[in-house]
């Protein structure tokens, strides 16, 4: 098999198959860890039924620009873990955290105090690579030549850059809530925004963002809370999916408790790979996206564009559109009735089209 990146070794290092909430039943979790060839670790989560069905594909997903992948889609809690639903469809999911996130290999210059010292860490090329070594060992432990990929937010623009450089290893792809750089025009993230250097029009401001960026349980939920159109958010979300989602947030950062309030770090790289797509610098081309890919795009989201989600639908060659009314975006975390239905449906439809 070709190498997309770096020789890597495979280790298991858990394998556990008790449920972690009432109707988890029939599917294992494989926790493990694939090593670059410069030592450091990016961890894989798999979540399968216990009797494997070849007639469906392999799926891996790419969490955003803060929080990583078990408390973005494996959530210990009903309605909480879209890798447990569609394991109950037959795929073989994986989870990957990029390197800074969870439980992966952090760069040295996390250890520094905040903001960090450099510049933005985990730009697009690095998570491409990460992506690389994920799809070959995905790959290699499910059998599967190719891939399919769901990508959240920034997850999705990630997973676009790695999908338009190597669209032969990739089955399917989705684009969930994920900018792309239609437009010169963004609410919150470029012009004026934090982001921007206040001497420099149009540049990203470098030492404001530092190398990482130290994120609170409160810091989650204000924008979700902002696009939620009800005075009670328990109403939208499910309480114990919030909880899940800040708890494991925190969690996944071993120092998390050092600090007060607690709080994880993630990379600032997402954020100034972000920056350029709001001002409408593209860093993949949908054109290059020739397997089939489905854009999601919730109507209430704060992050992507409606440009943005028509741009790749209209330049992909084989892209579908969905919109999903009034969702917010986190509708993956949302209840049933809030879209998450919706999207569920949406996503099992589109995976269940390939074919061998």
């Amino acid at each position: 098999m070709t190498r997309l990146n770096a020789m890597f070794l495979a280790l298991i290092s858990t394998v556990f198959a008790a449920p972690l909430f009432a109707g988890d039943n029939g599917l294992v979790r494989t926790d493990r860890f694939v090593t670059l060839a410069g030592g450091d670790k990016l961890f894989v989560r798999e979540v399968r039924p216990a009797e494997r069905q070849q007639e469906v594909s392999a799926v891996l997903l790419i969490h955003g620009a803060r929080v990583p992948s078990v408390a973005s889609f494996d959530l210990a809690v009903p309605g909480g873990s879209i890798a447990a639903e569609l394991a109950a469809e037959g795929h073989s999911v994986y989870l990957v955290d990029l390197r800074g996130y969870g439980a992966s290999s952090r760069p040295n210059e996390m250890d520094a105090p905040p903001p960090g010292s450099g510049t933005p860490l985990m730009r697009t090329d690095e998570a491409v690579s990460d992506i690389a070594a994920a799809v070959e060992a995905v790959a290699e432990w499910s059998g599967d030549g190719k891939v399919s990929i769901l990508g959240w937010a920034t997850g999705g623009q990630w997973a676009a850059a790695f999908a338009a450089r190597y669209p032969d290893r990739v089955e399917r792809l989705i684009l969930y809530n994920s900018l792309y750089g239609a437009s010169d025009r963004h609410p919150t993230l470029g012009r004026g925004s934090p982001l921007e250097a206040p001497d420099r029009p149009g540049s990203l401001n470098m030492a404001a963002l530092g190398a990482y960026r130290l994120n609170t349980a409160e810091s989650l939920f204000a924008a979700w809370d902002k696009s939620i159109p009800v005075l009670d958010k328990s109403e939208w979300r499910e309480p114990a999916v919030a909880r899940a989602y800040a708890d494991m947030a925190l969690s996944s950062d071993p120092t998390f408790a050092e600090r007060t309030p607690p709080s994880f770090r993630s990379p600032s790289g997402a954020m100034a790979d972000s920056f350029e797509l709001a001002f409408g610098r593209k860093q993949w081309n949908a054109a290059a996206l020739t397997m089939p890919v489905l854009v999601l795009r919730s109507q209430r989201d704060f992050w992507s564009r409606p440009e943005d989600a028509a741009a790749i639908a209209r330049e992909a060659p084989q892209a579908s559109l969905v919109e999903l009314p009034h969702a917010t975006h986190f509708v993956h975390l949302d209840r049933n009735e809030a879209g998450r239905s919706a999207f569920l449906s949406a996503v099992i439809q589109f995976l269940n089209q390939a074919t061998r």
